[in-house]
């Protein structure tokens, strides 16, 4: 018999405030242990913390994105549990009124597309971070990332394989993104995901579900679901119960291990935050966020398929980050429209594969938009060829100068006079009298070999399209 899989997803998002969610505590990624959690952070007597309305209003910008009510009266409510990263012995956090309920993402596996519903997103505080290295058998604390302000995107149990799951989270790290609340860096802890995971066999109830937590890679969490279900379908088959517990996986096993039983919500002891006011927010709050939203990525990606003329996969490499997206954009209007598919071909091509080489993203590129507009324009009034192109674009990546300068300082002008095309062509004919014979003797490929002797005749500086032409009228002679 055949089982199917349920999962669910709750992906933690840090958003993008300078200061704490309570305080004014920098959130800056990388500071000494210990220098950035102030006595709001760790909840010492006599302070109270202070809502940052900066989070609020990347709360209600994720909640209209996904066509979510934003709630007009949510709460803060201490969650209670004793671990040694978390300073208060709580955690605020947000239970029984969310800011952000229901939503919806559309994800796209195998060319099908469907649509995953969301239960809420609410609004907590992060916990510190426990140290287990280099500490000769004892654990640090390091508490700068407590009270480090977090949205928690929880899903409805609709995604039904390791793919889904992947291409949710795909998905809505590339919206809070796009949106500008999160970085999504998911090395430094930006972006987390949790993954809920049981088995059961086709129309019985959902099985005993297992928490896989804090999964830092799209690579991971497809790895280490599947191995869940595994690993579950294994314990079933044998006889065995699976039991409600959350897990952590080892990417260097490629497994998950039991961490701790799985508490329910009763057992945090959820009450309303006493130092805390119910969050109010208004239409006129909703109004002013609507009104600063950005072009959402499904949106851009239909306008660059109608505006640009793009087929759909370049629109989608194209827009799925929002820098990209601007990059593009920009070399496009530099060049005045002329050709926006070479403008594709060129961010897609060789200024990615040099990104990637690098270890850079588009912020860093060494070769900005007006600057590869330039490089474009001389493609498309045939001063250079697209070959040409790629030597000018090296050096460009290694210098400030524009495109012109090189092609000047380096005499890479295309050669576009006909007469001069036609006399190269005519010499390499003469110096070849027996390919020549073959050719007419009806050897068609040995074309290519004459017009490789003509590019290599000219350093590569002739027009490749003329080249072609006049060596075809000159050989049916």
């Amino acid at each position: 018999m055949t089982w199917e899989t349920v999962i669910g997803l709750e992906v933690h998002a840090q958003l993008a405030t300078n200061t704490k969610i309570f305080s004014a505590a920098s959130t800056a990624f990388g500071a000494m242990p210990n220098t950035q959690a102030c006595l709001v952070d760790l909840g010492m007597p006599g302070v109270l913390p202070v809502l940052n309305k900066g989070v609020v209003d990347m709360a209600i910008r994720f909640g209209l994105a996904v066509g979510a009510t934003v709630a007009e009266k949510s709460v803060f409510a201490r969650k209670n549990y004793f671990y040694p990263d978390l300073p208060k012995g709580y955690q605020i956090s947000q239970f029984e009124l969310p800011v952000v309920l229901g939503g919806q993402i559309t994800i796209e596996v195998d060319g099908k597309k469907k649509v995953i519903n969301l239960t809420r997103a609410h609004l907590e505080e992060d916990a510190g971070k426990s140290l287990h290295e280099d500490f000769e058998g004892y654990s640090g604390i390091d508490l700068n990332r407590a009270g480090t302000p977090l949205l928690e995107i929880v899903s409805e149990p609709d995604l039904r394989s390791p793919a889904e799951a992947v291409a949710y989270a795909k998905k809505l790290h590339e919206l809070v993104q796009y949106l500008g609340i999160c970085d999504g860096n998911m090395q430094e802890g930006s972006f987390r995901v949790d993954a809920n995971v049981s088995v059961h066999r086709p129309g019985a109830p959902f099985g005993t579900r297992a928490e896989i937590k804090n999964v830092n890679s799209f690579k991971f969490l497809e790895r280490a679901i599947m191995f869940e279900v595994e690993r579950q379908i294994d314990v079933i088959e044998a006889g065995g119960q699976v039991v409600q517990e959350t897990r952590l996986y080892d990417a260097a096993k490629d497994e998950t291990r039991s961490m701790r039983s799985k508490e329910e919500a009763m057992d945090y002891r959820y009450f309303p935050c006493p130092d805390l006011l119910p969050l109010i927010i208004t239409p006129a709050m909703i109004e002013a966020v609507k009104a600063d939203m950005p072009e959402l990525p499904d949106a851009k990606r239909a306008r660059f398929m109608s505006q640009y003329g793009l087929n759909d996969y370049d629109a989608m490499v194209l827009t799925n980050s929002r820098e990209i997206a601007d990059y593009y954009e920009a070399v496009v209007a530099a060049t005045g429209g002329k050709d926006a598919k070479i403008a594709a071909n060129w961010v897609m091509g060789e200024l990615n594969a040099r990104l990637n080489n690098d270890n850079l993203s588009i912020s860093e590129s060494p070769v900005d938009a007006q600057r590869m507009a330039g490089l474009i324009a001389r493609i498309l009034d045939q001063t250079i060829s697209g070959k040409i192109a790629k030597d000018v674009f090296d050096a460009m990546w290694t210098s400030q100068d524009s495109a012109d300068a090189i092609i000047e300082s380096k005499g890479l002008k295309q050669i576009t006079d006909p007469v001069a095309i036609a006399a190269m062509v005519r010499g390499v004919i003469d110096q070849f009298p027996e390919q020549l014979a073959q050719y007419k003797g009806g050897r068609d490929k040995l074309f290519g070999f004459f017009v490789g002797e003509v590019m290599k005749a000219t350093k590569g500086k002739a027009n490749p399209g003329q080249v072609n032409q006049i060596l075809k009228d000159e050989l049916a002679k």
